[in-house]
Parts: C-alpha cells; structure tokens; sequence
C-alpha cells in the first residue's frame, strides 16, 4: 500500500535517501531550490534554501550534504543552514545544470548534467574525487538521470532517460572507471521515462517512471519486469530504500508539466510518498571526503 508520508507541492521532486543516523529522508524539489529532510515518524520537515536550482545531493561521512546546484558543487552544513564552494563545473556551459546522481560504494560523488531547454545531448557524466577532483565519465548526455551499483560492485546501472534505456556498465571499484556498455533493459514507450533508479537486496532494479504514475521492479540479468507499483502522481522521479529494515521504498514525484486537469485529479502531485516491501535495499553510500593534512 502507498502511504503519503510528506503531502506536499513539490514542482520536481527528485533526489531521494533515506538517512540511516538521522533516521530523515533527505529529498529536494529541483525548481524550488530546496532541499527537505523529512521525519516519517512526526512528519516534521526541515527545508534548506538555495539561490540556484539544486540537481542532486549525497550524505557527507563527517556530516552534512554534498550538493549539486546547477553548475557547481557546494558543501551544505545541515546544522547552521549554511553552504561553502567545492567546486565549479561547466560555468562555461549555461545552457546546461546538473540533475541526478549519487556516491558510489568507493565514497565518490557521481553526478550528470543535462540541457535545460529540449533534448540536445551536451550533457555529461562525472565523477567527483574524496580529494574533491573529477574526471568526466561520459559525454553527449541528453538528461542524465537514475544510476546505482550491483551487489557485487562490478556493474554499474545508468539511465539518460529520453533513451529509454537501462544501460550496465563494468566498473571499477577501485579506480572509478567504466567501460563496455551493454543495453539491459528497455522501457517502453507506453510507460513513460525512465528516472531516479536503486537497487533491492536480490540484485533487482527499481525504476522510477516520469509519465507512467509508477515505480517499477526489473531484472537486469533477463531485461524484464517483475512489477509495477501504482502512484498517485504521474511523475515518479526517484525511489531509495531506507526505514529501520531497509524495506521501505520512498518515492517522490513532481507537478511539472501537469495540466490543471491532471493536478485536480491527482492533487498529492510534488508529495514524497512510501512503499513498505518484502524485500529491502543496501544502504546509501557516503561521501568519503578526504581530511587535508594539519587540518
């Protein structure tokens, strides 16, 4: 059964996780600026603002976020509210901002960029270094979206959704580097894009499904679906496990593009809803940010 643990007006809700210390789910809304963190036991929210839209964040291991806004990355301190630089990326590229991404099992923040206006492919996918350098991963991205690792860490799962397409890498734990893309998955047209994406303890994927009210459950070994979860929202962004077993799946969803026809038939559109599972998922991994000597 789908719960609505946050009703809320979320014009792009994106970016989900659950916490495990601070027991939140961490989400933001992209347009809005801002960054949630969610308590589903009080239903209490606490919003950090931004000046820039924000694309995507990652938990920090000393603590607070690492935050993708639309051409850098800022370091947010989840106590004060206040955010410092980390680094500038693609400020030579206004056309583009960041969307999605995540930490890899290694600590590394991966990250993609899209065009802001229509489907032109000048988007890339990055990764950024414990010792805050990055390496360019991909290129010729048209909307960078859901990414998550095997059980084994040996494959990484990547979505540019206007392809439709699931595509594993082979990866490299140690070095970050990926190579042989091979498509495992094709999602049909019927069922919206492809978006925010995890992975369950039985190595199944979790696709979030923007146009197709749903998330949906894969097998990437065979490139089928196991199953469909019904949402009440059309646009289903991104799905994280999280809870104290894990066994959660929280999902948010957006109001973009909705005509006021579609938004009074589905007023919790932009709402952070959750689904309790048989199965669970791992963790959300870390950035590992490296402590610079005598500091």
């Amino acid at each position: 059964m789908v719960e609505t643990v946050l009703n809320s007006t979320a014009t792009l809700g994106e970016g989900v996780f659950w916490h495990p210390q601070e027991k939140k789910v961490y989400w933001i809304d992209i347009y809005g600026k801002e960054i949630h963190a969610t308590d589903p036991k009080t239903g209490s929210n606490q919003t950090f603002n931004f000046p820039e839209f924000v694309g995507t964040i990652a938990p920090i291991v000393s603590g607070g976020l690492l935050v993708a806004l639309e051409n850098g990355i800022v370091e947010l301190d989840t106590e004060t509210g206040e955010f410092s630089s980390v680094l500038e990326l693609e400020k030579d590229k206004s056309s583009n901002r960041f969307n999605d991404g995540k930490c890899d099992p290694k600590g590394r923040f991966w990250l993609g960029s899209m065009c802001r206006h229509g489907l032109n492919p000048t988007g890339a996918l990055y990764t950024i270094n414990t010792d805050k350098s990055f390496v360019k991963r991909v290129e010729n991205i048209t909307v960078s979206n859901g990414i998550t690792w095997s059980l084994d860490h040996k494959i990484m799962y990547y979505i540019d959704s206007p392809t439709r397409k699931v595509v594993a890498y082979s990866y490299d734990v140690e070095t970050g580097n990926i190579s042989n893309p091979i498509k495992v998955i094709d999602v049909p047209e019927e069922f919206g894009f492809p978006d925010g994406m995890t992975i369950d303890n039985d190595g199944m994927l979790w696709i979030a499904l923007w146009g197709g009210n749903s998330v949906s459950q894969w097998n990437p070994n065979t490139g089928e679906l196991i199953q469909k979860i019904m949402i009440p929202a059309p646009h289903v962004t991104s799905c994280a496990f999280g809870g104290e077993d894990q066994r959660k799946l929280f999902i948010t969803t957006a109001r973009e593009g909705l005509t006021e026809e579609q938004l009074s038939e589905y007023p919790l559109s932009g709402s952070l809803f959750s689904i309790d599972l048989t199965v669970g998922g791992p963790e959300v991994f870390f950035f590992n940010k490296l402590i610079a000597p005598n500091s």
